[in-house]
């Protein structure tokens, strides 16, 4: 008779093979024979067992069990069934209990090392899960929502008062560079009418040295047509009193000449007078307007250094917002370097996991062949022991 039991083969880190069974009756020679082999990062478990049944007076059992453990495990044992042989029957060795002891042994050890990937899985989940809710940006250490109404606020701060402050200093300015042009204008009319003044004082002048000149030379022509007159006269007619004629003439001459300089005098000093009034007036209106000239370029200098200081204060509110935007803008790189971190991690841990939820199923799928291959084993040899 003959029979043949085989099981597929999974993998965990390396193999599991299957196993043949094989009985034969009579003379002939039967072997049964197993074969498991694995390999992975905690090492290498291989072994083989072998069985042979044989009937007859020259029928044998033989066979070997050797098993061992490799790599992280760092051990190895193994265990062997020995041979029998016998007539019409036979007997099983003592080491075939010593062999099932062994192997339920390793299935314990492997189920415990099962429940312990488990349970350190179920740690590592709970930590991942406790990481993450710390590290999550809507958690409050990492909310930056404040910083941007800050950031907003500062904004609508800033962009009015640069506006109204631009305007205002530019209708200021405009409105004294006016008030400067008009001054300058007053200027420039003073000016011509000081110079018109100057110009006309000295044609008067001029006028008034030329009219004493005549009238000095006037008198001397009119003293020698007198005194030729006289000397004439004295000749024709000595019995008239030329002295006395010459007295009332050279009185009235002298009271007109007297009236006209008086007359030439008042004039002149009323003239002086208001010329001098009118160049004191104008003088203190230039210097007003000097004064008022330069009270205005003092404002203009401090309105100046008001609208640079301005200019400053926007240029450093300028560059304060832009190292804000540029280190928030930073740090949300930052956050979304590390969310988009933690989310690979997380994508590899949840691999990870279904990796470890997949390895743990065939484990549970290996310890059930190995249960029913123990099954079957023990219902061979309960089989051998009742025949």
């Amino acid at each position: 008779m003959s029979c043949r039991l085989q099981s597929s083969s999974t993998s965990y880190g390396g193999g599991f093979g299957g196993g043949s069974c094989q009985l034969g009756g009579g003379r002939n020679v039967s072997t049964c024979s197993t074969r498991f082999v694995s390999g992975g990062s905690a090492g290498s478990y291989g072994g083989g067992m072998s069985c042979g049944f044989g009937g007859g007076a020259g029928s044998g059992f033989g066979g070997g069990y050797g098993s061992g453990f490799g790599g992280g495990f760092g051990g190895g044992f193994g265990g062997g069934f020995g041979d029998f042989g016998g007539g019409d029957g036979g007997l099983l060795s003592g080491n075939e209990k010593i062999t099932m002891q062994n192997l339920n042994d390793r299935l314990a050890s492997y189920l415990e090392k099962v429940r312990a990937l488990e349970e350190a899985n179920a740690d590592l989940e709970v930590k991942i899960r406790d990481w993450y809710q710390k590290q999550s940006p809507a958690s409050p250490e990492r909310d930056y929502s404040h910083y941007y109404k800050t950031i907003e606020e500062l904004r609508e701060k800033v962009s009015p008062a640069q506006g109204k402050g631009y305007e205002n200093e530019l209708a200021l300015r405009q409105s004294v560079e006016a008030d400067i042009n008009g001054l300058r204008r007053v200027l420039d009319e003073l000016t011509l009418s000081k110079t018109d003044l100057e110009m006309q004082i000295e044609s008067l002048n001029e006028e008034l040295a030329y009219m004493k000149k005549n009238h000095e030379e006037e008198m001397k022509e009119f003293s020698n047509q007198v005194v030729g007159q006289v000397n004439v006269e004295m000749d024709a007619t000595p019995g008239i009193d030329l002295t006395r004629v010459l007295a009332e003439m050279r009185e009235q001459y002298e009271a007109m000449a007297e009236k006209n300089r008086r007359d030439a005098e008042e004039w002149f000093q009323s003239k002086s007078a208001e010329l001098n009034k009118e160049v004191s007036s104008n003088a203190a209106m230039i210097q007003t307007s000097k004064t008022e000239i330069t009270e205005l370029r003092r404002t203009l200098q401090g309105l100046e250094i008001e609208l640079q200081s301005q200019l400053s204060m926007k240029a450093g509110l300028e560059s304060t917002l832009a190292d804000t935007e540029c280190r928030y803008a930073l740090q949300l790189q930052q956050i979304q370097g590390l969310i988009s971190s933690i989310e690979a991690q997380l994508s590899d841990l949840r691999s990870e996991m279904e990796c470890q939820n997949q390895e743990y199923k065939m484990l549970l799928d290996i310890k059930t062949r190995l249960e029913q291959e123990i099954a079957t084993y023990r219902s061979l040899l309960e089989g051998q022991d009742s025949k």
